[in-house]
């Protein structure tokens, strides 16, 4: 049998190709919708309590073989001068909680006293993930009117703009006194990597196609629509995401590589694939035609992502050209791999990462299983090492950054800090603004080769231990090189600190694990996506199966 050796973390882990990352069949909200089709999970309105505004509350339960769980939705009036996508806003159209369980109404109230401040409220175990999204406000308009009138909405303005509302903040892992990871990472519907984050998205987004229904209902009860089925699996939930969510990836090192190492070894499998069976066929076809029709639709002010979607949308229809001729080679999966590679851009080489993997989720999908890392008790450094095989280990696993040159200061011009207002990681101009002496650990090349060349200086048998007790500040990039050593996907391989940082590279390739599309940057820093658009919707799973997923 044919093996195909994994892209290395030279290729993989550049930023530019980071930012141009694609959902697959192995992101989050994928597996949280396959698990529910599989257990047959259901969902019903337990409360829908909204006036003929759409304002009030309403709560989704969700059935799962082992427990319920509920999403608790409350919709306020919202004046536009207090609206705002930034994480500094304090008020939102709608705020959100995932509770454990099914709340009584002594429950719903303390929530609905606490849930509105996001942030400034007060929580309990019970809560396992807080969110709040506001609507597009226009676009939410124009369909509510539509509806009402008994028309369906103008179909090239809903779907180029892809989603009603947009949530600006979904937090878990008990931030803000909500539940700790640990209480939950042993349910087996839960343990997967951010899989009560998509299950409440998921659940947002059928109750905003239920608002704008009822909205349009209370306008016109006699004679309003509702939003047509095919509508209404094309819309998604929108998101808005900035810096906070940036660095993850880099103090996320264990989980990162997890999920990175699941990607690339699916796409090695089916690269080693020895015939395209006519099903593989028909589903890559399926969805290279879906990708085609999506990428048309995929609009950014950006100057960048523009022209990148407009490269994409070429790749892909040489694609299309070339399938049949590439699907008749040996290998035929690796053939079009490698097709993509030499000819396209990086964006149209991602999305061929994509549209290989989507026909074959019985050879990849119980990768999905091992994307996840236990990073509670931290990594153990291992003192024994001596200083001249720590030296080796930083040249060998760093050598990506030995011609950077951190006395330039276009090498060293940001650095990383934490907000002292919301408590989330922001990016400094090193040379122009105040608090450098407050900067996170995040500049992990420039701290390697520092570190390397601090134990340069040592005796070569020396300890890592004895160098650490007189030198604890090197601690955390000790135990870095450490764990890039063992984990070679876990270190992103560009100067995070340099001028040309782009930080929506970062995000982009987080967002893409969750199952975003139609990236949109709105700055090098900030970007719009939308979630689960295309997708069934939640009250579907038990009875009808997601597009691609038979078999």
């Amino acid at each position: 049998m044919t093996t195909i050796a994994l892209r290395p973390p030279e290729i993989v882990m550049r930023l530019q190709r980071l930012g141009a990352a694609h959902p697959t069949r192995l992101s989050f909200l994928r597996q949280l919708i396959r698990r529910a089709t599989k257990e047959q999970w259901r969902v019903r309105k337990d409360r829908f309590e909204l006036d003929d505004n759409g304002f009030g509350r309403a709560v989704y339960a969700v059935e799962t073989p082992a427990r319920v769980y509920s999403l608790v939705a409350f919709s306020t009036r919202l004046d536009d001068e207090n609206r705002s996508d930034r994480v500094i806003a304090q008020a939102w159209d709608t705020s959100y909680v995932l509770y454990d369980g099914l709340p009584d109404e002594a429950e719903i109230a303390r929530l609905e006293a606490n849930a509105p401040l996001q942030e400034a409220g007060r929580y309990t175990s019970r809560e396992l993930v807080l969110a709040r999204a506001n609507k597009s406000v226009r676009l939410f308009e124009d369909v509510a009117a539509a509806l009402a009138q008994g028309q369906q909405p103008d179909e090239e303005q809903l779907l180029g703009v892809g989603y009603l509302l947009r949530t600006t903040a979904v937090y878990g892992n008990g931030k803000f006194g909500i539940a700790d990871r640990d209480e939950i990472a042993s349910r087996p519907e839960l343990a997967g990597s951010f899989q009560a984050e998509m299950l409440t998205v998921w659940l947002i987004r059928s109750f905003t196609l239920d608002l704008v229904d009822h909205i349009a209902h209370r306008l016109n009860p006699a004679g309003a629509a509702r939003l047509a089925p095919d509508l209404r699996r094309a819309l998604g939930v929108g998101n808005a995401t900035g810096l906070g969510m940036a660095p993850f990836l880099v103090r996320h090192p264990l989980l990162t590589h997890s999920w990175f190492l699941a990607r690339e070894t699916a796409l090695a499998r089916v690269r080693a694939e020895p015939h395209a069976g006519e099903a593989e066929r028909r589903g890559f076809s399926t969805a290279l035609a879906d990708l085609r029709r999506r990428v048309a639709r995929w609009h950014s002010d950006d100057r960048s992502q523009a022209a990148a979607t407009q490269a994409l949308a070429g790749d892909l229809d040489a694609l299309a050209e070339n399938l049949d001729r590439l699907l008749a080679k040996p290998l035929p999966w690796d053939a079009l791999y490698r097709f993509a590679e030499e000819q396209f851009s990086l964006e149209g080489q991602e999305a061929s990462v994509s549209l290989i993997l989507e026909p074959h989720g019985a050879l990849v999908d119980e990768l999905g299983e091992t994307m996840k890392a236990d990073e509670t008790p931290g990594h153990a450094i291992e003192g024994g090492m001596s200083c001249g095989s720590l030296r080796h280990m930083l040249l060998d696993g760093y050598s990506w950054a030995a011609n950077i040159d951190f006395a330039e200061p276009a090498a060293n011009a940001r650095f990383w800090y934490v907000s002292a207002e919301k408590l989330e990681p922001r990016l400094g101009e090193r040379f122009e603004e105040e608090g450098a002496e407050l900067e996170q650990p995040l500049a992990t090349a420039r701290d390697a080769l520092e570190l390397a060349a601090a134990v340069a200086r040592e005796t070569a048998s020396t300890s890592v231990a004895e160098f650490l007790l007189r030198r604890p500040e090197w601690r955390h990039a000790v135990r870095r090189a450490q764990i890039v050593a063992r984990f070679p996907y876990s270190e992103i391989h560009d100067n995070l600190i340099g001028a040309e940082l782009r930080p929506v590279d970062i995000l982009r390739a987080k967002l893409a694990f969750f199952g975003a599309r139609s990236f949109d940057p709105r700055s090098d820093r900030w970007l719009r996506i939308a979630l689960f658009s295309g997708e069934p919707l939640i009250e579907h799973v038990a009875t009808t199966a997601p597009a691609g997923e038979a078999g």
